[in-house]
């Protein structure tokens, strides 16, 4: 009876699409998770009223010059620390892409849970559901990849003009599919971030980064009914390669300090990586970090055949809207290069270490790789 309570409560408050979207993942909908819910659309909601005296006049002008954005989603997915963060900044600023600037945190309640859009909702509560309020602190306080770095990028996006050009974009339209939502929320996105270098010219993909929503089967089927024209691109990276970045990321907050539940995380990316290859065929692409990194030409050369775009050396380079930015790794590195010393992390470990890895990944490895593309 409390459950369905708080259910009733949260699709009154926040939406059937949200309410829904916490139940189906936590089983129910909890006081302690409809707090945290709610704290977030406080949080949103408090920020989309902060409208200056010219708000207004910028969302005419956008709006004026407005070009639907309608292109597919090529997502980049798989395990963290494993060169999804790269290979988006290699993709930012090519002139026949979107490319989202940042991790795309649309899914909820959890970033790697592909959105379920209720169809009987409001376009206000769609777009309280997939707002990424990240954005709110690099508007306020610039972008910064690397605390280490010192360098800040501006990132100009009133996070209340989004909202008003995602609301004008579903005005008076039947909204028939998810995709529709989606396409509205990826236009109002890439026409707010107002310095965005790349915004015209004729786009074939947007590409984005998302850790771990690949490894989720429930998730990656999500996104194909949304996207049947999208594309899936993973990259494994040797997992004695991986534990040591993994381990040493300041984010990880020591949840990678047993190796054991480390390596069951990567198995089960690994696994993913498998069943999706199979299930979406040449929707999917396969690539090891490790060519990434060291045969970063031939690698983009590939990936521009699969997304038909032509090569342009700006693929060459991890930027931040154009401009050269530093690599996410653990370990000490230049900017706007890229480190081949993520190939040798493994002489970190020990011989134990690499023995238990061996012991308990080795065999994975090499089946994954069967379904990788060789160079």
């Amino acid at each position: 009876m409390i459950e369905m309570i708080f259910k009733n409560i949260a699709v009154m408050m926040m939406g059937p699409s949200m309410a829904h979207a916490i139940a189906d993942h936590y089983g129910k909908v909890s006081a302690k998770k409809y707090r945290r819910a709610r704290r977030r659309l406080r949080m949103i909601r408090r920020e989309l009223r902060r409208n200056s005296s010219f708000l207004g006049d910028i969302h005419q002008a956008c709006w004026k010059t407005l070009t639907p954005i309608t292109s597919p989603l090529a997502l980049i997915s798989q395990i963290q620390r494993s060169g999804g963060s790269l290979l988006s900044q290699l993709f930012d600023g090519h002139p026949q892409l979107h490319a989202h600037p940042h991790e795309l945190k649309i899914g909820f309640p959890k970033k790697h849970i592909w959105p379920k859009l209720d169809l009987q909702d409001s376009p206000k509560r769609w777009f309280e559901m997939l707002f990424e309020h990240d954005v709110i602190t690099h508007f306020k306080s610039g972008y910064e990849k690397d605390q280490r770095d010192g360098r800040t990028f501006a990132f100009i996006f009133p996070p209340a003009l989004q909202s008003k050009l995602f609301l004008g974009c579903l005005s008076g339209r039947v909204i028939k599919t998810a995709r529709d939502i989606l396409d509205a929320y990826m236009t109002s996105y890439f026409v707010a971030w107002l310095n965005n270098l790349n915004i015209r010219g004729e786009k074939k993909y947007i590409t984005a980064f998302t850790p771990r929503l690949s490894v989720r089967e429930e998730s990656i089927r999500s996104f194909f009914e949304t996207y049947p024209d999208g594309r899936l691109i993973s990259l494994v990276r040797d997992p004695r390669n991986w534990y040591p970045s993994a381990r040493g990321h300041e984010t990880a907050k020591n949840k990678y300090d047993d190796m054991g539940k480390a390596m069951d995380q990567w198995n089960e990316s690994a696994d993913a990586m498998i069943r999706n290859k199979l299930a979406f065929t040449e929707r999917v692409c396969l690539l090891r970090f490790e060519d990434l990194v060291g045969q970063t030409e031939t690698v983009m050369r590939y990936l521009a055949n699969f997304l038909e775009i032509d090569f342009d050396p700006i693929l060459l380079t991890p930027t931040f809207n154009k401009y050269p930015i530093r690599a996410n790794t653990s370990f000490r590195h230049e900017k706007g290069q890229i480190q081949a010393g993520t190939l040798s992390r493994h002489q970190l470990l020990t011989a134990e270490e690499i023995e238990l890895i061996e012991k308990q990944s080795g065999d994975r490895y090499r089946q994954v790789l069967a379904s990788v593309v060789t160079f």
